[in-house]
């Protein structure tokens, strides 16, 4: 364990303020409520970090197990006031990073690396099918446009995130955004390989964006993922390159308060599909139909922790979807910086290491938007939105509510 981050593994006082969540007091932090034991909290984590400063304990893959359920959420940095430098998180990924130099990574995140070393994307798809997303949409390949539209790996190969990335340029389309993409030029980002700890892989992706955003003379940056906007907005800062970037929910939020959209009148017709695999929900919604002007659509919103923990942005897609017809949020108890953690994030979504049980927290986050009475869970991150999505299936609720992307339900009340 290196040196630098001694004063903070030692200034640890044990309160134990990383379990909870305050002023909500639940617990936010995902691997903690999935596992329960204070070695998948911070608490115990940097009570790791300091055997292995002292040579306590050995770096194994098997003690990295607990370190790597980390979903790098930023709950324990929330919570805990450190009297010195940086917070807990700042230790955990740091482990991350000599787990890595030391072989010692677990075999499922080994092979996520392996999967990016050789494919450049975790899904093992080859690079010319990355554009395949936008197929049909006609829209142009960035040439000095305003704008560049980057999509991520899962908005590339995942079928919920390509969904979410023909949402968003569709929107940007109808409001006269000047766009384009990189289609099967685009690379990944690197936010996840970072977050596990492969910091050399990481800095070769980002030097290769850079080198190809500088070349195509690329100065402003729309992101549909959290993960990608956090690598641009800070990540690539430490390598000496500032773009100016924008999540796609900023971009809705300007464009929407800016008149450059239209509204539709009343509930999409999409949404009557989701209500008619049974009797009930279907009556219950023909009946919201029979009153379009009464917001009746009890919708909450899912913050994304890289977008809101990481980045400080709240607001941007909550006033988006107040501004939405026929639309009541209704906010979860955990809810903004003390939001509960969907369990994708730190490379999970690919490696699940938080799955597998009830107390997963997708599982977890989707039964508290149940018991709100939310028929809508709306997301901005296309992680976020496959993870929840997930969820609804494993707990049983797909009659009941639905997941959907900020942009999806933009594109389906707003496009006219």
């Amino acid at each position: 364990m290196p040196q630098r981050y001694r004063e903070e593994i030692y200034h640890c006082l044990k309160c134990g303020a990383c379990r909870t969540g305050y002023p909500v007091y639940e617990p936010i932090c995902p691997s903690g409520v999935r596992f329960g034991f204070d070695s998948h909290y911070a608490i115990g984590r940097l009570e790791i970090a300091r055997n292995l400063l002292e040579g306590g304990l050995e770096m194994t893959s098997s003690l990295m197990e607990r370190i790597y359920t980390c979903s790098s959420c930023g709950a324990c940095d929330v919570q805990c006031d450190p009297a010195v430098g940086v917070g807990p998180l700042k230790v955990i990924e740091e482990i991350k990073y000599l787990a890595v130099e030391n072989g010692a990574v677990p075999p499922r995140v080994r092979d996520f690396l392996k999967g990016m070393m050789v494919r450049g994307n975790p899904f093992m798809q080859p690079a010319e099918q990355r554009g395949d997303w936008a197929k049909g949409l006609g829209l142009d390949q960035y040439n000095g446009h305003e704008y560049l539209l980057y999509i991520g790996c899962v908005g590339s190969y995942d079928e919920v995130g390509q969904r979410i990335a023909r949402s968003v340029a569709n929107i940007m389309n109808s409001a006269g955004v000047s766009f384009g993409i990189l289609g099967a030029l685009e690379q990944c980002d690197g936010n996840e390989v970072n977050r596990v700890g492969e910091r050399g892989l990481f800095e070769m992706m980002a030097q290769a964006n850079i080198k190809q955003f500088e070349e195509l003379g690329v100065k402003k940056i729309i992101a549909i993922s959290p993960h990608a906007y956090n690598a641009f907005n800070n990540d690539y800062v430490s390598l000496g390159r500032k773009f100016e970037v924008m999540h796609a929910s900023q971009i809705m939020d300007e464009l929407m308060s800016g008149a450059r959209l239209g509204l539709n009148a009343g509930v999409p017709v999409s949404w009557e599909l989701a209500w008619t695999a049974n009797v009930a929900g279907k009556m219950a919604h023909e009946d919201r139909l029979r009153n379009p002007g009464e917001k009746t659509v009890k919708v909450t919103f899912h913050d994304p922790c890289f977008l809101g923990r990481h980045n400080g942005e709240y607001e941007a897609p909550r006033r988006v979807l107040m501004s939405l017809p026929d639309v009541t949020l209704v906010e979860m108890e955990r809810n903004r910086e003390n939001a509960f953690c969907c369990g994708g994030g730190g490379g999970n979504f690919f490696t699940d290491m938080l799955g597998g049980s009830p107390l997963s927290p997708s599982r977890v986050r989707v039964r508290e938007a149940h018991d709100i009475g939310a028929e809508v869970i709306a997301v901005a991150c296309p992680n976020c939105a496959r993870m929840l999505n997930d969820a609804l299936k494993a707990e049983g609720l797909e009659d009941e509510m639905i997941v959907k992307d900020v942009s999806e339900l933009v594109e389906e009340m707003v496009l006219v």
